[in-house]
Order: structure tokens, then C-alpha cells, then sequence
């Protein structure tokens, strides 16, 4: 809502507020439910316990959701040069340009604050990136939500990449994404 109200004996305050959330948890508690190369160590029915303290509806309001595998020794001592950070920040910030100008006029900044509509007016897709949310959005059983959050994200990618249009590969790749409910939270 862009706000938050605390309430106390005093009386009643709301303030304005945007919010990030960045969070990460372990697959269970011994941390090695799913490790390639790694037993899982904990009792029957820890780890679905462990699990059930994040509940499907509330994964289901954050956007991105990925696993983070182990890094193995060869991409840890690899000398290859990689993207700096410095080029990175030029891609976010065209990215941003690209949203800040489409947006004008909206209560939005950004694709992330898209509502439903702006959602449907601003996040244009080819008919076989629409092919493939629908398979998607079938075989996984996704909701609503996850199908604006999915269109959103795949408008940020596209922005990313310069693209006026909404590509099946940004679809593909937003769909990633949104992998983490589906294999653990099943």
C-alpha cells in the first residue's frame, strides 16, 4: 500500500514506506536438503516442518525466488574476466531510464510498482512468449499474482536488453525465477 500504520495506546500513525525485501533461508535446518554432493543429515519430517514456516501464499508475493547452488572450486579459481560492476550499473540505470520515461504519469517508478492494469497496458508480449506463460502458468499451477509478477520481471529483463517487446526467452527467463515454490513447497 505504501504505507504502514502503528497503532499504540497513544493513538494511530501511518507514514509513508517502499520497501525491498531480500531474504534467504537454508533448505532445512542442517542445510542440505537438495545438495548435490551432500546427505541430508536431518530427522523425518524436519525438513517439511522447517519448510512450513514459509507458507505458499507468502513466497507467492516475492517476485524473484531462486536457489543458490554451492559454488564448485573451478568457477571459484576461475581468472577469467567477468562483467565489472561498473558496466552492470549501466545496464540498470538505462533500464531504469527506459521504465522512469514509460511509466510517466503513473504512480509507478518502476515495472516492480505496476499495479494489474499498468501491468496489462505496459508489459506487451509476442504471441509465443503468451504460448509459453500459458504452458507455464498450467503445468505449474501458478496463480494470478504469479502471473503479473512473471509479466513484470519479464519486462525488466526485456529492459534490460533494450527490447520494446517482450520476448518467449524473457518469459523463459522470469519463469526461472519463480522455480523455488514449485520444488520445495509443492
Amino acid at each position: 500500500d505504501g504505507v504502514i500504520t502503528i497503532s499504540r495506546a497513544a493513538g494511530t500513525f501511518s507514514y509513508p514506506c517502499s520497501v525491498m525485501l531480500v531474504c534467504a533461508m537454508n533448505p532445512c535446518p542442517c542445510g542440505y536438503y537438495g545438495h548435490p554432493t551432500r546427505e541430508c543429515t536431518c530427522r523425518d519430517g524436519a525438513v517439511s516442518k522447517y519448510l512450513a514456516k514459509v507458507s505458499g501464499p507468502l513466497l507467492d508475493r516475492i517476485d524473484i525466488h531462486v536457489e543458490v547452488p554451492p559454488v564448485d572450486f573451478e568457477k571459484l579459481s576461475d581468472t577469467r574476466k567477468a562483467e565489472s560492476s561498473a558496466e552492470i550499473r549501466k545496464r540498470v540505470e538505462a533500464a531504469r531510464k527506459i521504465q522512469q520515461k514509460r511509466l510517466s504519469g503513473t504512480s509507478a517508478n518502476c515495472n516492480a510498482q505496476m499495479n494489474s492494469a499498468m501491468t496489462r497496458e505496459f508489459c506487451r508480449a509476442t504471441d509465443d512468449a503468451m504460448k509459453l506463460l500459458q504452458a507455464a502458468f498450467d503445468r505449474l499451477g501458478l496463480s494470478a499474482r504469479a502471473y503479473d509478477k512473471i509479466l513484470r520481471v519479464a519486462r525488466t529483463i526485456a529492459d534490460l536488453g533494450g527490447e520494446e517487446t517482450i520476448q518467449a526467452e524473457h518469459i523463459a527467463e522470469a519463469i526461472q525465477y519463480r522455480s523455488l515454490d514449485r520444488k520445495f513447497w509443492e
